[in-house]
Formats: C-alpha cells, structure tokens, sequence
C-alpha cells in the first residue's frame, strides 16, 4: 500500500476524533502540517516513511489541555491509544511498526522530557517542534493564550526585564520561557536549519511589537533583534 493510501485512510479516521477537540491548534490541518514538514526534513535524513507518517498523524490522539497537572503524561497516553486504534480498526497495519510509532509518539511531546532513539522519533519531534515557530507558531501561541485567557503581553514590562516571566499569565512570555529555546532541543541538521529560520521570523515579530507599543509603525526594533537574535547568527 503507497503511503499516500495510508494518509487518506488516516485523514478519513481523525476527521471527527481530532476535529471534535476543544483546542483548535492540534487539529487535523495541524497533524498534517507536521507530516508534511517531516516529509521534508526525512528527505534529507532518511527514515521509515510508514512510521513516521503514522506517529505524525497520530502523535496528539489523547492532548491533554497545557495547563493540566498530567500534560507531561499526554504522549504516553496517545501512544498507547494509537497502538488500540491500529489494531481494531488499521489490521493490516505491519505489526512490526508498532514498537517504532510507539517510541516516535512517546517522545515527541516538550513536557515528557523523553529522548528519541531512532531516526523515525528524531524527526517526527523536530517537525512537531517546528510547528510552534514562524509563522504558525505565532498564530499558535496567541491563539492558545486566549483559550487560556492569558493577556497579550505585559505592556508596561515587554520583555521581563523587571520581573519573572510567566507565561500563564502573558502570551508573549512564552517566547522567551520555550519558544526560542527550541533550536538548540532539534534532533537533525535539517530540523535546525529550519527551526533557527523560524525563531528568527519570531524575534522579527517581537521587535516590530516593541516599535509598534512606542508609536514606531514603520521599523523595527533593532535592540530587540540584537538582544534576542544574536545566539541565532
């Protein structure tokens, strides 16, 4: 069966179980985002296109919400469900992948702390990483906060010079307390060529952000690039 077999059959599968979920960021458009950044970076690193197609697709089957004192459980969780839902309703699904997809899923997540072994796991939690940079990663984390009903950001302390960041509180914070450290967690080359491009689409955003608070619509902040985007040069 082509893999493209297989992301049909998924699609039609998690069209209502991911769809149906209250948070929005880890719906079906993103699993398949996360596919296809992963296609890109296993073009060049190599891998098992069957289990990393299916650890994408299935990776946040059970999400629990990031505020939740069990969060660092959720890839666990989803790994278990996906080997159930491989058996009862994918039986054709190769037995001899289930060891791989389990370990690709339970390592993917930031808060589980658990280190891929395989290229497979590699690669998928780079590209899920990747998800919360550039672009995406910036409509992500606000849309995120306002689920968490987090303010923007702290305007009279932008960037927590004269206090704790706390990104409960302010969406902004999260850049700094997860976001921008995420390049240096990448597994592959590849994923970080790609990550540190996208922190810098972020670090650009910030500094418009700053310019913008102070009335200065037309440039950005070049403190804020140097302070933030020197550790990307």
């Amino acid at each position: 069966m082509k893999i493209t077999d297989w992301e049909n059959r998924f699609s039609a599968f998690l069209e209502t179980e991911l769809n149906e979920a209250g948070d929005k960021s880890h719906d079906l458009n993103h699993v398949k985002r996360v596919w296809n950044t992963a296609k890109g970076i296993m073009g060049v690193e190599g891998g098992n296109e069957l289990v990393v197609i299916t650890a994408c697709y299935f990776h946040d089957i059970v999400n629990l919400p990031k505020n939740s004192p069990d969060r660092h459980l959720s890839s666990t969780l989803a790994a278990r469900k996906t080997l159930a839902i491989l058996a009862e309703r994918f039986p054709d699904f190769p037995k001899v992948c289930y060891e791989a997809v389990e370990h690709a899923i339970c390592t993917h997540s930031f808060s589980a702390g658990i280190q891929p072994t395989t290229i497979e796991a590699k690669i998928v939690q780079d590209a899920d990483r990747i998800e919360a940079l550039g672009a995406i990663g910036l409509a992500r984390v606000f849309y995120v906060g306002g689920l968490m009903g987090q303010a923007l950001f702290d305007g009279n302390d932008l960037f927590a010079d004269a206090r704790e960041l706390n990104d409960r509180l302010y969406a902004l914070d999260h850049f700094q307390q997860k976001l921008l450290t995420l390049p240096e967690t990448m597994q592959t080359a590849t994923g970080r060529k790609i990550a540190v491009h996208n922190a810098k689409y972020l670090i650009d955003f910030m500094a418009k952000l700053s310019s913008e608070i102070k009335g200065e619509h037309h440039v950005k902040d070049p403190e804020v690039i140097a302070r933030f985007g020197s550790k990307f040069q």
